[in-house]
């Protein structure tokens, strides 16, 4: 028998485990199981963290001299989550074959919260439901227990983190519609940061989900030799599941999480961060969401440019992020696109209002089957309090419409990403637009430059397809080749059907002579 080449490229570790931890699920829901797995992966992580530390101060060299490694507060000096001795992943591994092992994962659970007041009620307690194989657990554990093995040892928290946000990915896809409630395709929050380069400030975002739009800013800033202290975050989930995610996410990224809040009634009707003004806002609300207790808040101080229909709270969140910016600060977010041209319920007359207070800068129309909750097409848009701050150069009267919808390639038969590439070129083309030192100028069927009164003209629609025009090849379009070719196609077709109904006449005929 042939030997197998050994040039095949080797698939990267978080696909390896994704098949590994996928084939022990079993006849477990993906909704149910991700949090059996994510929960194993974040405990690995804290407790990596502290054996590293424990070691350390076991050690007692240099400035570790004298120091107790059973002492919690030397952990809380290095912002490391304590970890006693039976929620340790070396004990839980000598505990993966014990028909037990569950309810040891459980107690585990229960010791890392009770020693480490900010993850109180955060972690899963799933482990010893009777779903739950004990075998296929003590499997996971062994999988995950070789996640970070030699040189990988010492930066294990980025391997588990980068682990971490791309189990979250695969179960969102796993989950299908269920899954979009609580991630952001991740090309499009990488989309968001890149336009709006969160470099320095508070970052804020009401409707966080599992908080992958913190990951991003913090590793954008880190990808641009910044200073990541220099950024603080600020969130809000009404879905506790989802703000559990959304805290062991931060966690295990390092990433202070004590104002990513959660209340079951959500941001309109207990905002959790009233007094908040932020120096950016990235955020996914749901799209055109229906019941939002609109009609409990019709005088609100928020609406500022008009009262938002009780039916669909698109422009409830709008103004929610406008009330929420600072005087210099910038918002990104994505919309359902029927927001861009909707006048239901005052919509339109909001969306005027939004226009003439110069708040406007960019709007992008992206691919359809980005969203995996949704098949409605969806834009980003891109507000800004003052475009005439000097941060950038004035565009005052002006907006950015940025035409991406043939952008993006199918990585399954439902579901698209946006490339590198994809997100450089949109990026690129509103920098340019943008700053002062920009080259930017209109590309037909992509992005243009309109001024307010154009875009007072076309009865203030944002949909960029009205701005861009059709691309130069469409001018080309060679209606006669084209009008020619769908006729020979008509005729082959009508041949095909007459011929059918020859045959099939010839059958009934021959049935007639038969009787």
């Amino acid at each position: 028998m042939a030997k197998k080449s050994e040039n095949k490229t080797e698939e990267p570790l978080e696909k390896q485990l994704w098949k590994s931890a996928d084939k022990l699920r079993k006849n477990i829901d993906a909704a149910e199981y991700k949090h059996v797995v994510l929960g194993l992966i974040f405990l690995k992580y804290i407790s990596d963290a502290f054996e590293e530390l424990y070691h350390k101060l076991k050690s007692g060299e240099g400035e570790y001299a004298g120091a107790d490694p059973e002492d919690k507060d030397e952990y809380k000096a290095e912002n490391v989550f304590f970890v006693p001795e039976k929620a340790r992943w070396t004990y839980l591994l000598s505990q993966a074959k014990q028909p037990t092992i569950g309810k040891s994962v459980d107690e585990a659970m229960d010791f890392i919260e009770k020693e480490n007041a900010s993850l109180k009620g955060v972690l899963p307690k799933v482990y010893a439901r009777q779903n739950l194989d004990p075998t296929s657990l003590g499997e996971l554990i062994d999988m995950i227990g070789n996640i970070a093995l030699g040189d990988a040892k010492a930066r294990s928290a980025d391997v588990l983190g980068h682990v971490f946000e791309y189990f979250l990915g695969e179960f969102a896809l796993a989950e299908g519609k269920k899954g979009g409630q609580f991630y952001t395709p991740r090309s499009v929050v990488e989309l968001l940061v890149e336009m709006l380069e969160p470099y320095k400030g508070r970052v804020f975002d009401p409707c966080c989900g599992s908080g992958g739009m913190f990951v991003q800013s913090e590793e954008f800033v880190t990808e641009h030799q910044g200073k990541i202290n220099d950024i603080s975050i600020y969130g809000q989930e009404s879905n506790q599941t989802t703000w559990r995610l959304a805290k062991m996410n931060l966690a295990i990224r390092g990433i202070d999480s004590s104002q990513v809040k959660w209340n079951n009634e959500g941001s309109f009707l207990n905002d959790a961060h009233k007094d908040l003004k932020a120096d950016y806002i990235i955020a996914n609300p749901p799209f055109n969401v229906s019941d939002w207790s609109g009609d409990l808040l019709r005088k609100d101080g928020r609406w500022k440019y008009g009262t938002p229909p009780t039916g669909n709270a698109n422009y409830a969140w709008i103004q929610h992020f406008m009330y929420h910016l600072a005087p210099s600060g910038q918002a990104g977010f994505v919309l359902a696109k029927g927001a861009l041209t909707s006048k239901s319920g005052g919509e339109g007359d909001i969306r005027k209002e939004l226009v003439e207070a110069d708040l406007i800068d960019c709007i992008v129309n992206l691919p359809a089957k980005l969203f995996l909750n949704t098949q409605i097409p969806a834009s980003l848009w891109f507000m800004s309090r003052n475009r005439s701050n000097g941060k950038f150069r004035n565009r005052t009267g002006e907006i950015l419409f940025i035409d991406a919808r043939n952008l993006g390639h199918l990585i399954n038969r439902r579901t698209k990403v946006l490339s590198e590439e994809d997100i450089q070129t949109i990026a690129s083309t509103y920098h340019n637009w943008r700053n002062t030192d920009g080259n930017y100028e209109d590309i037909k069927g992509f992005c243009a430059s309109a001024t307010k009164e154009r875009v007072a003209e076309l009865d203030y629609v944002l949909t960029p397809g009205r701005y861009v025009g059709l691309a130069e090849e469409e001018d080309d379009f060679d209606f006669a080749e084209h009008f020619t070719s769908l006729k020979a196609e008509f005729e082959a077709q009508l041949k095909k059907e007459v011929e059918l109904n020859e045959r099939i006449a010839a059958n009934l005929q021959k049935v007639k002579i038969n009787e």
